[in-house]
């Protein structure tokens, strides 16, 4: 599919005519495509802005939609539904999958490569449709896109090492964890990304993964078990009452 058909159906899928076609080029190129050239050819960027937009639509839509929940319970429906699960299952059901633009070093990578990638350029299309069309037109998509997941269900446990570390920090400690990208070596095709996280200022995780997202939870899993709240064998030891 050439890049004005990709572009065609991503505007159909959004519902929405891109005045800039610079900034819907960029969201549906994959980083293989446009190696040494600026970043900002490829969704990265856009990635970056979409998944604070996303986060903060997210949070209000289930704020006003489930006023009985308290903030634990949301802050796990939230992290589920902006999840890489949620997020590349939402994509894939869109199309999206099929005007991602790779380059040849990615296209060997299989489904794990197209998982990330269906992920991030959701969240680089939120980005790119916010800068073009403004909030109202990018909360609509969103909603659309992210209603039929959107069960309280999910509110009941941590589904993922992001989440719970989340859970405890802002329960426990009054604080939410932050992430550093802190290495990244391997060819372009099959990088392996190395992050920390952070707790109060202090380091209490490390990890690695095939993508950043992937590192980010290995990083998170570490500083549970560091931490106190799982054991060696990955059992919750402080699940604040909460039943598995």
């Amino acid at each position: 599919m050439g890049i004005e058909r990709s572009i065609a159906r991503v505007e159909e899928i959004v519902g929405h005519h891109f005045e800039d076609r610079r900034l819907i080029t960029s969201a549906i190129t994959h980083p293989s495509a446009v190696e040494n050239q600026p970043v900002s050819a490829s969704y990265e960027r856009l990635e970056f802005l979409g998944d604070s937009i996303l986060g903060a639509m997210v949070a209000t839509d289930l704020f006003e939609a489930f006023p009985s929940m308290d903030e634990g319970e949301l802050t796990r429906l939230k992290i589920s539904l902006v999840s890489g699960k949620t997020l590349s299952e939402v994509a894939g059901d869109l199309g999206i999958g099929d005007v991602i633009v790779f380059g040849e070093s990615e296209k060997g990578t299989g489904a794990r490569g197209m998982h990330s990638a269906l992920e991030n350029v959701y969240e680089s299309i939120v980005g790119a449709l916010y800068l073009d069309a403004g909030f109202e037109v990018t909360h609509e998509f969103v909603s659309r896109t992210l209603a039929p997941h959107m069960s309280p269900q999910l509110a009941k446990r941590p589904i993922s090492p992001k989440s719970r570390l989340q859970e405890v920090t802002q329960r426990d400690l009054r604080c939410a964890p932050e992430y550093k990208l802190v290495g990244e070596e391997g060819p372009a095709h099959k990088p392996t990304f190395t992050s920390v996280v952070f707790v109060d200022g202090a380091r209490v995780g490390r990890g690695s993964g095939s993508s950043k997202k992937e590192s980010e939870s290995e990083a998170a899993l570490d500083a549970l078990r560091r931490m106190g709240y799982m054991d060696s064998d990955g059992l919750d030891d402080a699940a604040g009452g909460e039943g598995e």
